[in-house]
């Protein structure tokens, strides 16, 4: 996901979608952890669309004070 794209969300959909990459998150290791993981690469791609969530989020609790 671009951070373009992210810093068009909402406050609730960027909390939402958190939510949802850290869900995802966590299947991929348990699909690894169990042998089903396939695409491998994906963790890593999660994991760095949820760093790019939470700067966009904590950007933006400091513009607000």
């Amino acid at each position: 996901m671009k951070p373009s794209v992210i810093r068009d969300l909402t406050d609730v959909e960027l909390e939402n979608r958190l939510k949802e990459l850290k869900e995802e998150l966590f299947n991929l290791r348990f699909q690894q952890s169990v042998g089903q993981l396939k695409n491998v690469s994906r963790i890593k791609e999660v994991k760095k669309d949820i760093a790019r969530v939470l700067t966009i989020m904590h950007l933006r609790q400091l513009g607000s004070k």
